[in-house]
């Protein structure tokens, strides 16, 4: 992890979210400039600003720490209604994740990207 993941994650989320660093420092309850000072590499935050960071976003530390997550709000999007299906239902889910080839995965979202679009 390089030194400047703090700052990058803090903006990537904050783009995500359609939030300036101007408004998430203010609704944080900091100074106008506190994210920018983030973002740009000049301070980290304190434990206790960085867990109010993760709350902002509807994440957990160890979502905002794995660098292989690269979308972590459409993770905490996805696992949000995957935690309302039935345990059969999410067995399921997972059989078909394991077997299907990657590239019978990709035409499957390319046809519910067109279906939404047409009909959405």
């Amino acid at each position: 992890m390089d030194k400047n993941f703090i700052g990058n994650r803090i903006t990537k989320l904050r783009m995500e979210s359609g939030i300036s660093e101007r408004e998430l420092s203010f609704r944080l309850g900091k100074a106008h400039n506190y994210i920018y000072s983030i973002s740009s590499g000049k301070i980290l935050p304190t434990m206790e600003s960085f867990l109010d960071i993760c709350d902002y976003f509807g994440i957990t530390p160890s979502m905002f720490f794995d660098e292989q997550t690269t979308e972590p709000l459409l993770i905490r999007d996805i696992t949000g209604k995957l935690n309302g299906l039935p345990a059969k239902d999410l067995s399921l889910l997972s059989d078909i994740l394991e077997t299907a080839e990657p590239e019978h995965l990709k035409s499957y979202f390319e046809f519910m990207d067109k279906f939404r679009k047409n009909h959405g």
